[in-house]
């Protein structure tokens, strides 16, 4: 078979070109863009609002408390966060831990790393320069929310996991519960990826377990086993939070009714609704949650078995399978949640990103849909954020209730396109320019997506529309 048109004379068949030598300023375009995005949300975070930063003095109280008085969080006391979370607040401590000093900058610059990591290896994808766009304008939209926090930090390692994840399902699985004991949200795409392996035991239980023995093993013999679970007892008496989804009835309520208060909890630092009733979405919210979880994967194993043995040899299908069902739960734990940190947001990126970066089809909404969200979210919190709280500006507000109504709206854009029937393999086949012997520009998409390096997409030989504009 020949060549593809505009291929080098030493392509091997059934390889697309490499990009064409004027397409070469496009990477530097992405990492100019990467540059200022970062430098951007640091200006508003460290100069513009440094209230917006925060939770960095808590991060580095904690740190300073670990390293001068031996107190270390979940070893000594309770703590809100899982016990793996203590390592980057840590690291970034290196740089400095007194009052003022270099911890802020240390933190962003740790954040901006990874991040940087999480884009060249989006680069590596056939739609890598879309994704690595996308995600460094998602950075940008969502503001010092996202670069500010673990939520922040743990999204590019999620996004590492999810390019990798049916290459190499065991160090997918070893990375999102990594995560998932800094921040919950990436074991969310754990459930997927345990439905998505042919051997889920060996590839994608044993490697979580090994990193849950090595986290719980270090807890336990340093005497923090009673603790070791707080961050999850430690959310039973929060009220609704403001930004919270659940929220949104009340907040939208007070612009009208004085029965609707907006209080600071000076224990967790998040404001909180106290109104008629409140309290009772707030106990209900955990159950409902739960529920809610075992719904969505329980849809995920009807969907899996619903494609037959089609999804054992459609790449892209398994693929889509494990970043829209990750991306279905993390919205699920968004949507049905009394926390409504601003920072949440950032839960959203990595199965975006992933999904663009392999031209996976349908995914055009989704992505517009969270930048949408991210921009909405970084006006309410900084730039509205005391109007909000203070006044219950009516416009704040209902910024707000609209941005928690977005969310709400992916999440059933999602769920829609999981139950949604792909197309026939035989017409994609066609649509894609498969030739009878498998190779083609349909061969090359299925060698990407299952991870091989050295695919590249030459200009105009996209095989599946990924992209968002």
């Amino acid at each position: 078979m020949s060549a593809p048109s505009g291929a080098s004379p030493r392509t091997a068949p059934g390889r697309l070109a490499r990009a064409a030598p004027p397409e070469k300023w496009r990477t530097p375009l992405v990492w100019l863009a990467f540059l200022l995005a970062h430098a951007w949300v640091a200006h508003v975070g460290l100069v513009v609002w440094e209230w917006t930063l925060g939770d960095l003095g808590m991060y580095r109280w904690w740190a300073y408390m670990a390293f001068i008085d031996g107190h270390w969080p979940v070893l000594d006391y309770e703590w809100v966060y899982p016990a793996g979370a203590i390592v980057p607040m840590v690291v970034a401590g290196f740089a400095g831990l007194a009052d003022g000093g270099q911890y802020y900058l240390a933190w962003l610059v740790l954040v901006s790393v990874l991040d940087a990591v999480a884009v060249a290896l989006l680069l590596r994808r056939p739609h890598g320069r879309v994704a690595a766009l996308w995600f460094v304008a998602f950075i940008a939209l969502l503001g010092p929310a996202g670069l500010g926090r673990l939520d922040g930090l743990v999204a590019p390692l999620t996004v590492v996991a999810l390019l990798v994840a049916l290459s190499r399902p065991r160090l997918s699985a070893a990375l999102l519960t990594a995560g998932a004991w800094i921040k919950v949200a990436p074991g969310a795409a754990v459930l997927p990826l345990v439905l998505a392996v042919r051997r889920p035991v060996r590839d994608v239980v044993v490697p979580a377990l090994a990193v849950c023995v090595v986290v719980v093993g270090t807890v336990v013999a340093r005497g923090g086993g009673a603790d070791l679970l707080s961050f999850v007892t430690a959310q039973r008496q929060r009220d609704l939070q403001i930004e919270s989804i659940l929220g949104t009835p009340f907040m939208v309520a007070g612009i009208w009714s004085d029965q609707v208060v907006r209080t600071y909890d000076d224990q967790i630092f998040t404001f909180e609704i106290s109104a008629p009733g409140a309290r009772a979405v707030a106990e209900a919210a955990t159950p409902a949650l739960l529920v809610a979880v075992l719904a969505v994967t329980a849809l995920l194993w009807w969907v899996r078995r619903r494609a037959g043995e089609r999804f054992w040899t459609d790449s892209a299908m398994r693929a889509d399978f494990v970043v829209r069902g990750g991306l279905a739960l993390t919205l699920v734990l968004l949507v049905i949640n009394k926390v409504g940190s601003p920072q949440f947001v950032a839960w959203l990126a990595p199965a975006v990103a992933v999904a663009l970066a392999l031209g996976l089809p349908r995914w055009r909404v989704t992505a517009w849909g969270v930048l949408v969200v991210a921009g909405a979210t970084q006006l309410t919190y900084p730039w509205t954020y005391n109007a909000l709280v203070d006044d219950a500006a009516p416009g704040p507000t209902l910024l707000l209730a609209g941005r928690n109504l977005a969310v709400v709206a992916l999440l059933v854009v999602v769920v829609r396109q999981l139950v949604r029937r792909p197309a026939p393999a035989a017409d994609a086949g066609a649509d894609e320019g498969a030739s009878a012997d498998g190779e083609g520009p349909a061969a090359d998409e299925s060698r990407a997506v299952r991870g091989d390096p050295g695919e590249q997409v030459r200009p105009g030989a996209a095989v599946v529309d990924g992209g968002v504009g």
